[in-house]
Order: structure tokens, then C-alpha cells, then sequence
């Protein structure tokens, strides 16, 4: 990608931010039965995006040249992860977050860098898992169970 793009896309994504945090400041405090407001998430995430999107804007505004060497998308790796994303959606009440997003991140993993398959399970495995854990156990939430078993 260009430097251009970068800074273009460093100021959409900061301001999604910005309305991210401002929306998210507009949710109500209570939720089902969870310690955690519905409103956290959403403020966490934006704060992030901001903070993400500001060191875009400074990366691209140090290096100043607008050097024009772009990089070869790849409409392949892309549309499989895509497709996978909205797969995921769907399964997440079927068959539970942790083994949907499991499988999910394989899909994801492999698709980006074949082989180290061993790793890309561990990995998976652990990520799905311990998220799940910290927060159902950690922070009192509630994630899709395993509705199949």
C-alpha cells in the first residue's frame, strides 16, 4: 500500500473511532445478568481503533515520501477468510464460541501461512479457550454455549 492510503485510512479509521466511543457511551449500564455493561466492549474496542489509528497517521506522516510501491492484493486469501468470517457468524449459536472460533482461526491461520499445523492448532486451541475462559470466569460475561452437546 501507499503512504497515501495509509493516511486516508489512518483518518476513516480515527474517525470510526471517535464514533465508536461516542455511541458506545450512549448504551445503558445494565445487562443480562452479566457484571460487565454491554457498553465496555464497544468503548474498549473504539479507544483501540483510535490509539491504532493515530500510530498509522504517525507512521505515515514520519516517513513523509509518498514512495508509489503498492502491494499485489490477493482476492483469494481474502474472499476464503471473508466467507469464513460470515460462516463463523452463523455457526457461533449452533455449535458454541469456543469451537467455532477454533475453527475459525485454523481456517484463518492456514489460509495466511500454510503449513505448522501443530502450531496453528495449539494456538487456536489455547486462544479460543482462554478467552473464553477469562471472560465467562474472569469478568462474569456470558459467550454461546455448546448448544450441540
Amino acid at each position: 500500500m501507499t503512504k497515501s492510503f495509509d493516511k486516508i485510512s489512518g483518518i476513516i479509521f480515527l474517525l470510526i473511532s471517535i464514533l465508536f466511543i461516542s455511541e458506545s457511551l450512549k448504551i445503558s449500564g445494565s445487562a443480562y445478568g452479566s457484571v460487565v455493561g454491554p457498553k465496555i466492549y464497544p468503548l474498549i474496542l473504539g479507544i483501540v481503533l483510535g490509539i491504532l489509528s493515530l500510530r498509522l497517521l504517525y507512521e505515515a506522516f514520519k516517513q513523509g515520501s509518498d514512495n508509489k510501491e503498492t502491494m499485489k492484493l490477493d482476492y483469494k486469501k481474502f474472499g476464503i477468510i471473508f466467507i469464513s468470517a460470515i460462516i463463523y457468524v452463523f455457526l457461533l449459536e449452533l455449535i458454541g464460541y469456543v469451537i467455532s472460533t477454533f475453527i475459525f482461526l485454523v481456517i484463518a491461520f492456514q489460509v495466511m501461512e500454510k503449513g505448522k499445523i501443530i502450531q496453528t492448532l495449539l494456538i487456536s486451541a489455547i486462544f479460543s479457550y482462554g478467552v473464553y475462559a477469562m471472560y465467562v470466569n474472569l469478568l462474569g460475561g456470558a459467550l454461546p454455549k455448546f448448544s450441540l452437546f
